[in-house]
């Protein structure tokens, strides 16, 4: 009987020296002094998490990449469409001047008035006496 629990003992001992431990102090202990602390029994054992955790991290990446990508794609549009409103609202009171005074030509011209467009722009009078 004694002999059996000595083997057991035994058994944990080596299972314990060869496998992984998740005792973070041994951890510590095992890095500081210079020895691997994630074996190949470790990645056989927790292949899945291991493939699983690698798999999230690159969509997290993928996903940070994409949405900074599309931010800035945004901030372009942004200011495309400023720009597209500034334009929009120069053509359209340009527009509406050229029809007023299309409007107003048509009109004095109608009722007969000799008025014209002035080529010069006009002069400000000012009096000398002061």
């Amino acid at each position: 009987m004694a002999a059996k629990k000595q083997n057991k003992k035994k058994d944990k001992k080596e299972s314990a020296g060869q496998g992984f431990t998740l005792n973070p102090l041994v951890l510590v202990q095992r890095a500081l002094q210079g020895r691997m602390f994630l074996t190949l029994s470790f990645f056989k054992r927790y292949w899945v998490y291991v493939v699983a955790i690698t798999v999230m991290m690159l969509m997290y990446i993928s996903n940070k990449y994409q949405y900074q990508s599309d931010k800035a794609k945004l901030g372009t549009l942004k200011v495309m469409l400023n720009n597209a409103n500034t334009d929009f609202v120069a053509a359209s009171s340009n527009y509406n001047s050229r029809i007023l005074e299309s409007q107003m030509k048509s009109y004095i011209d109608s009722m007969g008035i000799d008025l014209n467009i002035s080529k010069q722009p006009p002069y400000k009078l000012t009096s000398d006496e002061k």
